[in-house]
């Protein structure tokens, strides 16, 4: 039916052979075989799920000689294809490609070989790096941008012809390539639902421009194979579109992926994932680069692609199928923002009496929120140096989706991406754990709070305790800041003006205390605001704390009202209270400069005397229901400013 022509020198040999097997019945790889395109669900968007994909299979084979002999095994009632002419002529294996940059001649080069020790990376991963091999990503960037524009759509070797232009080394053709596929190929969202009018040939998936992984794969390894670079497509089980967490993997493979090989390694890839991501609908695909998939570390590759031949883990030791089952996901956003690794490394967590526990462990400075059940009331979560760490505590019993979000620090966008997903088992709540609503994620200083101005804070853990209802915070604060701060209660009908009241600042040189005296028992939250001193704009949030009192009997009241003319380094010594007792003499002793005079104007005036730079005297409280402290600035002014105001009780 067709003839193979080998006509290149003498000793060429010619081959006429065509041999077509139609087995009876297909396998079950062959007859369901499906895909996932996408990661899952993510803000990122979804990576593609299953497909079926019949295809026929190549088997070659080489004899002593070098003669290679490629057999077609077509699906019954199919017509078979024939092989392109190529020569070949005697000696070692090889395989036709095409020659660095003028592409006249074939380049030589040994048949695949299947993966052996030195392929093998160590699991787990070591975290030295996210590829398998040295990649610097700048010296791409000529090539990248090269391999982009090439519009060929004629046939693949024309295609390989023209990228090849550009590259010089087998890394360089196998980029190029790559980045070719990944930017020109769009997942067949119309294919994956109609697989009748789907083709996987690599012909077809040049000129149509789309496919589904199996497509995608095969023309990764036709393009390579042309170009002269060792490559094999591999199919197994994926965690993407569709993927629910700890499920079990059985019956067909769903995805398809490719190995090179470079610098005398196998390497892997799945240019389907690194091409882009499909809407939550499955209805729209969008061209999303993705570098991750590109050489992927294969300690990192096994999170979501485990093959259907252990080799091709290229890990030492191997993961099983129950290993992958149970392991973590962490999608490629999570190694892609810096993060290392994350505990606990199992998807499902169980609470112990309410409360789970997550932490993640990064490189460098990355910002964290999470949601429990789509909210971030029922956690703490707590910024450290290099990660971050959260408590969770559901309120109601049973499963909780709980999702973990980050971004750099240095980010433009306030835009997170998910990057961990766990199911929280809860059979038992700690009621005493409900935080306020005002609570805002993440609790407590950190390297974020430093880098505002916030430094050394006194209390370091994002709780405070206090059994008497008073507590006090301290930092060193940074050049030219001003700051807020407020107490916050679900409980508490305080106005805004009290919620501030509550908090006394105390300032000395760079030094900051905040004083707090609750109204009352429960959960407050401190909210903390600031802001340059040279601007005149508003106060922006930087943090807050949790602050817990369980003593029923504590009822503080607020501090003294304080007017513009209280300078800053001013200091109340007593009374602290902004309540006096009625029918009293109260005792005033405050710390202030730059006066001349200072009264208590109650029922009657009393003056204040200065005493080692203190000004202090006595006031008695009948007969009035407000007392104020009064300051004359300038001794030769006769007029007073009011700094302070009191209540007094009633009788």
């Amino acid at each position: 039916m067709g003839t193979m022509d080998f006509k290149t020198d003498p000793s060429a040999v010619t081959i006429n052979l065509l041999l077509i097997v139609h087995p009876e019945e297909t396998t079950s790889k062959q007859k369901g075989q499906r895909e996932r395109q996408t990661e899952g669900s993510r803000s990122a968007g979804q990576r593609v799920s299953r497909e079926s994909c019949k295809q026929t299979q190549a088997i070659t084979s080489y004899s002593n000689e070098g003669t290679q002999v490629t057999v077609e095994i077509h699906p019954k009632d199919t017509t078979p294809q024939l092989f392109k002419k190529l020569s070949f002529g005697k000696g070692p294996r090889r395989l036709p490609s095409l020659r660095g940059q003028d592409n006249k001649g074939f380049q030589r080069t040994e048949a695949p070989r299947p993966p052996e020790g030195k392929d093998l990376h160590v699991y787990p991963w070591d975290k030295s790096s996210l590829k398998s091999m040295p990649v610097d990503l700048q010296q791409f960037e000529k090539l990248d941008a090269y391999a982009l524009k090439v519009n060929v759509k004629n046939s693949v070797e024309e295609l390989v012809k023209a990228l090849l232009k550009q590259a010089r080394t087998d890394l360089e053709k196998v980029r190029a390539i790559w980045m070719w596929i990944c930017h020109h190929i769009e997942y067949d969202i119309v294919g994956y639902h109609n697989k009748s009018q789907l083709s996987s040939k690599p012909i077809d998936v040049l000129q149509t421009g789309k496919s589904i992984c199996e497509g995608y794969a095969g023309l990764f390894e036709q393009m390579c194979s042309i170009a002269g670079i060792q490559c094999m497509k591999l199919s197994g089980y994926s965690k993407g579109y569709g993927y629910k967490m700890g499920q079990t993997f059985t019956g067909d493979s769903d995805h398809a992926w490719n190995a090179v090989y470079l610098d005398g390694r196998w390497h892997l890839l799945d240019s389907t994932w690194g091409s882009g991501a499909v809407d939550d609908s499955f209805t729209k695909f969008t061209f999303r680069y993705n570098e991750f998939y590109f050489l992927t570390h294969p300690a990192l590759f096994i999170n979501n692609h485990f093959p259907d031949n252990s080799n091709w883990q290229l890990l030492k030791p191997t993961l099983t199928l129950k290993d992958f089952e149970n392991n973590m996901l962490h999608n490629s956003n999570f190694y892609m923002l810096g993060l290392l690794t994350a505990h606990p490394e199992t998807a499902v967590i169980q609470t112990v009496n309410g409360k789970a526990s997550v932490s993640v462990d990064c490189h460098s400075a990355t910002l964290f929120t999470f949601k429990l059940k789509g909210t971030d009331e029922h956690g703490l979560m707590t910024l450290k140096k290099h990660g971050m760490k959260l408590d969770i505590y559901p309120q109601k019993t049973g499963s909780h989706k709980l999702q973990i979000f980050a971004k750099p620090s240095k980010a433009s966008e306030d835009v997170y991406n998910c990057v961990l997903e766990y199911v929280v088992e809860c059979k038992s709540v700690d009621k005493a754990m409900r935080f306020p609503k005002d609570l805002h994620q993440p609790v407590g200083p950190s390297w974020f709070t430093e880098r505002q101005g916030f430094l050394r804070p006194s209390h370091p853990d994002p709780i405070i305790h206090t059994n008497d209802g008073r507590c006090s915070v301290t930092f060193t604060l940074g050049k030219d800041i001003s700051i807020l701060a407020s107490l916050h209660s679900d409980n508490s009908s305080l106005t805004e003006d009290m919620r501030r009241r509550h908090i006394m600042q105390i300032h000395r040189g760079n030094q900051i205390e905040l004083k707090i005296h609750l109204p009352h028992a429960g959960n407050f939250v401190l909210k903390i605001y600031a802001k340059k001193k040279s601007d005149p704009g508003n106060y922006d949030y930087i943090f807050n704390y949790l602050i817990t009192c369980m003593n029923t009997e504590v009822k503080w009241p607020a501090f003294p009202q304080s007017y513009s003319k209280w300078v800053e380094d001013y200091e109340i010594l007593e009374p602290l209270s902004g309540l006096l007792p009625v029918n009293r003499n109260v005792q005033f002793k405050l710390k202030m400069h730059g006066i001349a005079k200072v009264l208590v104007q109650a029922e009657n005036t009393y003056p204040l005397t200065q005493s080692r730079g203190y000004w202090e005297g006595t006031c008695n409280t009948s007969g009035c229901r407000e007392v104020f402290v009064m300051v004359h600035e300038n001794a030769n002014h006769s007029f007073y400013s009011h700094v302070l105001k009191y209540e007094v009780e009633t009788q």
